[in-house]
């Protein structure tokens, strides 16, 4: 609203006080004053541009026309979004997926500045003079910026001492920084965020925050969105797809895709006893050549891509069922019928506060000058990735309601799926409320237990049910653009824990793990697709 702030300001010294409040889970040891949380760190630099530590100005923007300059785009590795280094001092963010994404970002970057001054504390000694290690470790990154070698026992012993961390767990963190794409070395990064807090704190070199004008004007204005369904309505009607039966899924790019189409392409010879078994095979690193050609076979057997380039970062697949082959689908689906009358479309993820935008422009009738036409929406399913209450990670929970962080907002619904239909000897399934938070800074044990062990009988967390719910009976009940009748299915897999300490988001993914709960719900929810 005002245009910017400042980190160590008013507004930022009370989001600071606001995180320390809460202790994110996620955030390990942000509350202790001497030793520097390091998992937390790795977690967010994953989620943050490459080179923001040395960034003094953060700005915020909107889709400007960066995109169409000479600036080089930085994609984070875990984060689809478009960040510009401008000069040495100044980065700019692309916020282009609604309040959900400044949201995480801001969570991100105070995290950041409070444990900058952590690091600032322990390399001046009392009277503001630079300790030893301190003086060391800016040796070390100049060698570093020259590409000159270094002794890294010695330089872990300098770090150590900065971050107030045991030899082993610097040395080990640094492993895991070094392993990370996308990240730059923990020398540089403890170097800079120190640097920056040092400059601030010694000669009012403040760092600022600011947001664009462009980007506070289009916030909620579903811009994006509307781009975005607006090509999905087009490919539909231009191809003749639009008056049959429309079914949307929300879920990875991958498990529907190869649910319908890899059986075929890489069971020839009875390889594989189940479509777990070709899913982990596809899984592993080095099998890419398979994996395109189980897409190259899926476009010339039905499925259609449309990549998104306007600012949604969400991609689409849609399946022409009248095209497919029942010989070719994964045998768990079993018998299914009327695949000519069907159209189901398949969207990325979307983030927090972007699944209403999304859902909402896609659920509009389509207007091209020739009237309204209404999209025949028979269901939509939406998977996704959740924090488990009670359970483990891999673990398989069935909402029957969502409560939205923060409000009297809550979203009970009639969900298709049961825990029943997911019977396994090594998977657990929950079913109950789901909490929809804004993000994760809500992840305290003490707030978390609140909703697990209430009468809200919370089995988990994530950030976008609310937001689709809010769509789907907007679009049902007011609007009248689909029909009230339409089937819902919700499933999530356990991707952490946060009430157990090391099954937070930050102590890594699933990977393999994640395999057979995400294809256990595809199927649950294709089998209700060629059911309906």
């Amino acid at each position: 609203m005002r245009g910017g702030y400042k980190p160590l300001g008013v507004s930022g010294e009370t989001m600071i006080s606001s995180m320390l409040a809460l202790s994110p889970e996620i955030y390990g040891s942000i509350a202790d004053e001497e030793r520097v949380e390091l998992t937390g760190l790795l977690y967010i630099f994953q989620r943050l541009p490459i080179g923001i530590e040395s960034s003094r100005y953060v700005k915020l923007i909107s889709r400007e026309g960066f995109e169409d300059s000479e600036f080089e785009a930085i994609v984070p590795s875990k984060r689809r979004r478009n960040c510009y280094k401008v000069d040495e001092e100044q980065m700019f963010i692309e916020m282009t997926r609604g309040r959900s994404d400044i949201f995480d970002v801001l969570t991100h970057l105070t995290f950041l500045f409070i444990e900058s001054e952590k690091i600032r504390r322990t390399g001046l000694d009392s009277k503001n003079r630079e300790v030893r290690s301190w003086k060391m470790l800016a040796q070390i990154n100049d060698k570093i910026s020259k590409g000159q070698k270094f002794d890294k026992q010695v330089g872990f012993t300098y770090l150590s001492t900065l971050l107030g961390r045991t030899l082993n767990e610097t040395v080990e963190a640094s492993k895991s920084f070094e392993k990370a794409s996308g990240v730059n070395s923990l020398f540089e990064i403890v170097y800079w965020l120190g640097k920056r807090s040092m400059e601030e704190h010694l000669d009012d070199n403040d760092r600022e925050i600011t947001f664009s004008s462009a980007l506070r004007e289009k916030l909620d204005h579903h811009i994006y969105g509307n781009q975005w369904a607006d090509r999905i309505k087009d490919y539909l009607y231009e191809n003749g797809l639009f008056e049959k039966e429309i079914h949307i899924i929300s879920a990875n790019l991958h498990s529907v895709m190869n649910s319908l189409f890899a059986h075929k392409v890489l069971n020839a010879k009875a390889e594989f006893s189940s479509i777990e078994d070709i899913a982990e095979e596809l899984s592993k690193r080095g099998n890419r050549v398979k994996r395109e050609q189980v897409r190259k076979f899926a476009l010339k057997n039905g499925m259609a891509e449309l990549h998104d380039n306007n600012g949604t970062n969400i991609s689409i697949q849609i399946f022409d069922c009248s095209k497919l082959n029942s010989k070719y689908l994964a045998p768990e689906m079993g018998t299914v019928s009327n695949l000519d009358k069907k159209v189901i479309i398949v969207m990325d993820y979307a983030f927090g506060q972007q699944a209403f935008e999304t859902m909402d422009e896609l659920l509009k009738p389509y207007e091209n000058g020739r009237g309204k036409q209404f999209l025949g929406v028979k269901s939509i399913g939406i998977m996704g990735k959740a924090g488990i209450l009670s359970g483990g990670k891999g673990d398989i929970m069935i909402p029957t309601a969502h409560i939205f962080e923060g409000s009297a907002d809550n979203y009970p619904f009639v969900n298709d799926l049961k825990p029943e239909d997911f019977i396994d000897d090594e998977i657990k399934s929950f079913g109950g409320t789901m909490i929809t938070v804004l993000g994760t800074s809500l992840q305290n044990k003490d707030i978390l237990s609140y909703f697990l062990k209430s009468s809200w009988k919370g089995i988990g967390l994530e950030m976008e049910g609310a937001h689709y719910q809010k769509a789907i009976q907007a679009a049902a009940k007011i609007r009248n653009s689909i029909s009230e009748d339409v089937v819902l299915r919700y499933a999530y897999y356990a991707s952490d824990n946060p009430l157990e300490t090391g099954s937070t988001l930050a102590s890594g993914s699933l990977g393999m793990d994640g395999v057979k709960p995400t294809y256990m719900i595809t199927i649950a929810m294709l089998k209700g697709v060629f059911r309906d």
